[in-house]
């Protein structure tokens, strides 16, 4: 029988709840705005502070930097006695500024969009100083722990900035290229969906993020896009730049890399904003904005950046390794000749 005893007992109970969920959210807010602070404070301090300073003051014990913006270049020119491009390429790009476009935070992870921008005054691992401009995106992703950064990881526009600089890379002594390996890493697309799928969807955060990992899965999901829904940015877009060039431009990744499958390597949600970070995993079967297929197997880190409204996506930006993808291609040299 239900008594009025009973039911203020159970209006109790549940404002309890009520409030416990409500300074539980407080709380994750909080986490996330000091998390933004000392990521958002890391890349100020770098515009003027020696890369040791900065290290000292906003990166905690054990800290891992997991990949360079520069992956490529900086591993084609290790071990060939070029002068070093300098604390954060500032003797490269003295004048660089750092302009931040995007911040995101879901627990203790971090994600940073923003441009590059510099000129071109000093030897950049072994390319002479050409005084050109540049004008790029990098994308950073900051693990943290107490209010310090204990892991980074980074992925610059590469083939933008060189293409910009009017350069290719420089020759190795040996004569080699230095190939970024196939790992096999990342979580099964559908793993990530079955498990996103079987925990809590009361925030739409959980929701989103469910929504944007069903887009790699063997069977995404098709009407979730909304009518004006509109692709900012294609994950390879100098590749498809080089194919427009060359009348392809319908030899897209996806075309030429049929049975590909991408791995997921985590998920950021704040708000309505989603960021992925997976990879293309692939086999290079058909001809790729023209450049004639390899039969190579093929893997390239890449960001996805999605903005989901009312649960249907609003806009997508993509941004992918396309200068790790070129180098087990083989055709990293074509694609960055003048």
């Amino acid at each position: 029988m239900l008594t009025r005893r009973g039911v203020l007992t159970g209006a109790a109970g549940t404002s309890l709840v009520l409030a416990g969920g409500a300074r539980l959210a407080m709380a994750q807010a909080s986490q996330r705005e000091r998390n933004k602070a000392a990521v958002l404070g890391y890349k100020d301090a770098m515009k003027t502070k020696p890369q040791k300073e900065v290290e000292a003051a906003f990166m905690g014990p054990g800290y891992r930097r997991l990949r360079s913006g520069m992956q490529n270049i900086a591993a084609n020119a290790r071990d060939q006695g070029f002068p070093l491009p300098g604390d954060y390429l500032r003797g490269a790009f003295p004048d660089r500024i750092d302009t931040v476009e995007e911040v995101i935070a879901d627990g203790d992870m971090v994600g940073l969009l923003f441009k590059l921008t510099g000129t071109h005054r000093g030897n950049f691992f072994g390319i002479a100083p050409t005084g050109r401009r540049i004008d790029i995106y990098e994308t950073g992703l900051f693990r943290l722990a107490d209010g310090k950064i204990v892991e980074s990881w980074f992925m610059a526009d590469e083939v933008r900035l060189l293409r910009q600089i009017g350069a290719t890379l420089p020759a190795r002594k040996d004569g080699t290229r230095v190939v970024p390996p196939v790992t096999g890493a990342g979580e099964d697309a559908d793993a990530v969906v079955k498990r996103l799928a079987a925990g809590s969807l009361a925030a739409v955060e959980d929701r989103n993020r469910l929504l944007v990992a069903q887009s790699k899965s063997a069977a995404p999901p098709k009407d979730v896009r909304a009518p004006d829904f509109h692709q900012r940015r294609a994950g390879f877009q100098n590749l498809r730049e080089f194919g427009e060039r060359r009348g392809a431009a319908k030899e897209t990744v996806t075309s030429a890399m049929p049975e590909r499958r991408d791995p997921i390597d985590g998920l950021l949600a704040e708000g309505e904003k989603v960021w992925m970070r997976f990879k293309l995993s692939a086999v290079h079967s058909g001809a790729l904005y023209s450049l004639p297929p390899t039969g190579r197997r093929v893997e390239a880190p890449e960001i996805g950046i999605a903005r989901i409204v009312d649960g249907m996506w609003k806009d997508a930006w993509y941004f992918g390794d396309e200068l790790g993808l070129l180098l087990q291609l083989g055709y990293a040299d074509q694609v960055l000749a003048p």
